[in-house]
């Protein structure tokens, strides 16, 4: 892998925007279905209202559209300032690192990239509020154009702001060897 290079951000397998439909009837069947809390010593976990969880998956979506894109003016309204992206990466020598770049700069990796189009898809999202914090956790499959490059997991924490859902660190596994097979991404 080369360290300056490669993105370090994920992908998913699939297409969040085939995700939201699905997620939205999984969350209203759960609702609809949940039993009633059987003990009163403990309060019952409580359930995300659909229509946030929606609007955090698709701030994770837009940005794989703004990443597919090239869209950095997209980046500015998806992250905010501050925000970082982490993860542990392979130098050539086979030392492992951590790699901890600002939006800012993996925006223009992606801008500067000449590899094709960077097509990440999660898959099987797992999201999680409460107030104004939200995770998105997420399996997730990058490709160069049709190329795939690696796959793993993203860890996407977000914050809600007056101006919406805005992704402060993203977090990924970054593996290049035993993904799943998926689908070639169009």
């Amino acid at each position: 892998m080369r360290e300056d290079s490669d993105p370090y951000y994920i992908e998913s397998s699939r297409p969040m925007n085939r995700i939201l439909p699905l997620a939205a009837v999984l969350i209203v069947n759960a609702c609809a279905t949940g039993s009633p809390a059987t003990s009163t010593s403990s309060p019952s976990p409580s359930r995300n209202d659909p229509a946030e969880e929606q609007a955090i998956l698709a701030t994770v979506q837009r940005m794989f559209d703004a990443m597919r894109t090239r869209d950095t003016a997209a980046f500015r309204d998806i992250f905010e300032p501050n925000a970082r992206l982490v993860g542990m990466r392979t130098r050539q020598t086979g030392e492992h690192v951590v790699q901890a770049i600002s939006w800012e700069r993996f925006g223009s990796m992606m801008a500067g990239d000449t590899r094709g189009t960077w097509i990440e898809r999660a898959f099987n999202p797992d999201v999680r509020i409460r107030g104004t914090l939200a995770t998105v956790w997420a399996e997730y499959d990058f490709h160069f154009g049709d190329r795939p490059s690696h796959c793993g997991v993203d860890a996407v924490q977000l914050l809600k702001t007056s101006a919406g859902w805005k992704i402060v660190s993203i977090a990924d596994t970054y593996e290049t060897a035993g993904c799943p097979p998926r689908e070639t991404p169009r």
